[in-house]
């Protein structure tokens, strides 16, 4: 996939996979509209020359005021749907369960919800371009959970699927359906947590090479070698990454 002079809308740009996306996309002549959160981070990016927008994902009326805001701007040649949080959940704990719950929907909104509404909110004008692609960040944890992170696990699965059937559906349209399924990356995430971590910089010139090679799954890292250990030998596999 030719990505010059693509216009690319990538959520959760302001740092990690996000912002080493949206900077990766444009060294490739992309153009690319930068969504976030952090005020401050927005208009560094907007200095250095990126489209903007801020703004939440974590209802209905958010991601439908990204969508019609982006289109403003002309039309959209990529979706890349990697916004996400993740919550530390342990469902056997004491104390303010309508607080967890409430966390758990965040959770679920933004990293399922939001973009699954994106993605069929901006699907149309996506399929009016001559070669498009939704670009959906899931997760090595997708193939295997780890305990402490249930809901996050349980999002990040459901992307695969999502992304899997949306690709049937498309088969021969001009949009192609992209899953990048990172391992474990130095991020705000990920901070304090996990031995040898991919960068943001290496992970995202790995998922815009696969995407420019066209490879419908993307294993970046040892996610490759989780997902052949998934297939060989599914329990241990799954000791490993239960406490990880």
């Amino acid at each position: 996939m030719d990505l010059r002079g693509k216009r690319f809308l990538v959520t959760g740009a302001t740092g990690g996979i996000g912002g080493a996306l949206a900077a990766t996309l444009r060294d490739r002549g992309a153009r690319v509209v930068v969504h976030g959160r952090s005020p401050a981070r927005l208009a560094a990016l907007a200095d250095a020359g990126f489209e903007t927008i801020d703004g939440a994902l974590d209802s209905d009326g958010a991601t439908a005021r990204l969508a019609a805001r982006v289109l403003v701007g002309g039309p959209l040649d990529g979706l890349v749907n990697n916004a996400a949080i993740q919550t530390l959940a342990d469902f056997r704990a004491d104390g303010d369960i309508d607080g967890q719950l409430a966390a758990i929907d965040q959770e679920l909104a933004v990293n399922l919800r939001a973009p699954i509404h994106l993605t069929r909110r901006l699907l149309p004008t996506l399929l009016a371009r001559p070669d498009a692609a939704i670009v959906n960040i899931s997760s090595g944890l997708a193939l295997v959970p780890k305990q402490s992170a249930p809901v996050y696990c349980a999002t990040k699965a459901a992307l695969h699927s999502f992304s899997t059937s949306l690709r049937w559906q498309l088969a021969g349209s001009s949009v192609r359906v992209f899953e990048a399924l990172p391992p474990i990356v130095d991020t705000a995430m990920t901070a304090g947590r996990g031995r040898g971590k991919l960068s943001p910089a290496r992970c995202a010139e790995a998922i815009v090479r696969g995407v420019e090679r066209n490879r419908a799954t993307i294993y970046v890292g040892k996610s490759a070698v989780l997902a052949l250990l998934v297939r060989l030998s599914p329990g241990l596999a799954a000791r490993i990454l239960r406490s990880s």
